[in-house]
């Protein structure tokens, strides 16, 4: 029996899922018209593919053995559309970059603007996803993610290393002493279904009995609340050229070994063979490089700047010591300030 890829494309949107609606989200379709096509797929098949429940869609023992050869299905059709586009003479069309939120809102979407000046005949499409698309299936071009990827078929193409901080609003930060502990924060973190990305395990880690004042599933709405003062939020330091002021202050909190991260440029190993893909590809590997470079230079004048204070503090005379008053009698003894002057002509007792 033959089975469309179409089809197998659906089968496997719900199977990953676990449901029709969140199945119609990724396809870019209609709930009815996913239930329907799965229901004709099911019919053709002569057995259940998935069991409806409350809770989504559970796949059946038959639809189980499915699974794997549709992902690698997918695999090869995502290897078939990058060799096809091989034939391009120049880069033009769409190339698609996933990355998280925070990243594609502080430097994905402002270079594009830039890049348009740039590759007149590109145009960017960015996927903002916490979760990691499947670049091997040719469900995005290029990604920024936080790992490298361990995909035989995958590569990563550049990568940049970047210093975390903790930020709150200034008038936040006047609240707090000097140097605040962990512990006197109020924390602004993930809501599940993303609690286990970061910072929330490592603030779990190190914050005994760990209990963010405010939650969201969204980062705008978490970036949003720490505007308005509600509490802390950790964010990445990486100083590109696109980058826009968030009306935040960071504070001298010690993140530990989360206080550095990385960010990694990831394709397909065949996807740079495609003329845009190659040549966004080495736009974001140029802004890369310059936004470490920069971060180097920061470093080192921010050295230079604790140098020059020190020295100047050990170049100052030290202050020299003023006299005590004494109260009691001896030779030498300060003069009280309160003691009155002997009149001229008396002699003084």
């Amino acid at each position: 029996m033959d089975i469309p890829w179409d089809d197998v494309q659906l089968f496997l949107a719900v199977a990953e899922s676990g449901g029709l609606s969140a199945a119609a989200r990724k396809l870019r379709i209609g709930q009815p018209t996913v239930s329907r096509r799965l229901a004709e797929l099911e019919r053709r098949l002569g057995y259940q593919l998935f069991l409806r429940e409350a809770a989504g869609a559970r796949l059946t023992s038959s639809g189980e053995r499915l699974v794997e050869p549709a992902r690698k299905m997918a695999e090869w059709a995502g290897e078939v559309t990058r060799t096809a586009a091989k034939g391009e003479r120049a880069p033009e069309g769409v190339v698609r970059v996933t990355a998280p939120p925070g990243v594609a809102f502080d430097f994905l979407a402002p270079m594009a603007g830039w890049l348009r000046d740039k590759l007149p005949l590109i145009r960017l499409e960015v996927l903002s996803s916490i979760n990691y698309l499947d670049l091997a299936r040719g469900e995005a071009d290029l990604a920024l993610r936080g790992r490298p990827s361990e995909h035989a078929d995958l590569v990563t193409v550049a990568s940049l290393e970047h210093d975390n901080a903790v930020f709150v609003a200034p008038e936040y930060a006047r609240r707090l002493p000097a140097a605040p502990k962990m512990t006197e924060l109020d924390w602004i973190a993930w809501a599940p279904p993303f609690e286990h990305l970061p910072p929330n395990p490592q603030l779990a880690a190190a914050i005994p009995g760990f209990r963010p004042t405010f939650t969201a599933d969204n980062f705008l709405v978490l970036l949003r609340a720490a505007q308005s003062g509600l509490g802390a939020i950790v964010l990445d330091r990486v100083a590109h050229r696109f980058a826009g002021a968030h009306g935040l202050v960071p504070l001298p909190v010690d993140l530990g070994p989360h206080a550095k991260g990385r960010t990694y440029l990831v394709c397909a190993r065949s996807a740079l063979d495609i003329p845009r893909v190659r040549a966004v590809a080495h736009a974001l590997t140029d802004e890369l490089a310059r936004a470490e470079a920069a971060a180097r230079a920061r470093v080192v004048a921010e050295g230079a700047m604790r140098a020059t204070g020190t020295d100047a503090a050990r170049a100052q005379p030290s202050p020299r010591p003023r006299a005590q008053p004494s109260t009691g009698p001896g030779k030498g003894a300060a003069r009280s300030p309160t003691r009155p002057k002997p009149r001229a002509g008396r002699r003084a007792r």
